[in-house]
């Protein structure tokens, strides 16, 4: 399978993928990396680029509030399966569940109750896969 770079010298991906790896993990990033195809190579580019490379890597705010408006976005969405991954990001650059908790508690006026219950859930059952470690990952520099 021939998948062409479409990336430009000097682009924002280089720097979205480091990003990407810190905050995602590298076991994450090398899953959704090679399972790209013909179809998805572009839009695997596209989110590393302008997400992770054009957003993310601003010095406008701090990693733990891009990932608490992320996580109210996720609930606001209904996105469960990325709230799930980015409940694993928000330990990684430094939320505590406690301020995890207040996010969703947050949301659930202002995204709904249903919403929030759900994100609880979630968030439970990703806190509860820390137990027994050390703790949940702390933010990587």
């Amino acid at each position: 399978m021939s998948m062409a770079k479409h990336r430009l010298p000097g682009d924002s991906y280089d720097a979205g993928l480091a990003v990407r790896r810190q905050v995602l993990s590298d076991e994450h990033v090398d899953r959704s990396l090679a399972a790209r195809t013909e179809f998805t190579v572009e839009f695997q580019e596209m989110i590393t680029r302008y997400a992770w490379g054009g957003i993310w890597t601003r010095p406008g705010l701090s990693r733990s509030t891009r990932s608490a408006v992320t996580l109210t976005a996720m609930i606001a969405g209904g996105y469960w399966e990325e709230l799930e991954m980015h409940v694993h990001a928000a330990l990684r650059n430094g939320m505590t569940p406690g301020e995890i908790k207040e996010v969703f508690l947050q949301s659930a006026i202002y995204c709904s109750v249903p919403a929030a219950n759900i994100a609880f859930k979630i968030g439970a059952r990703v806190l509860a896969g820390y137990e027994g470690l050390d703790g949940p990952p702390g933010p990587e520099a």
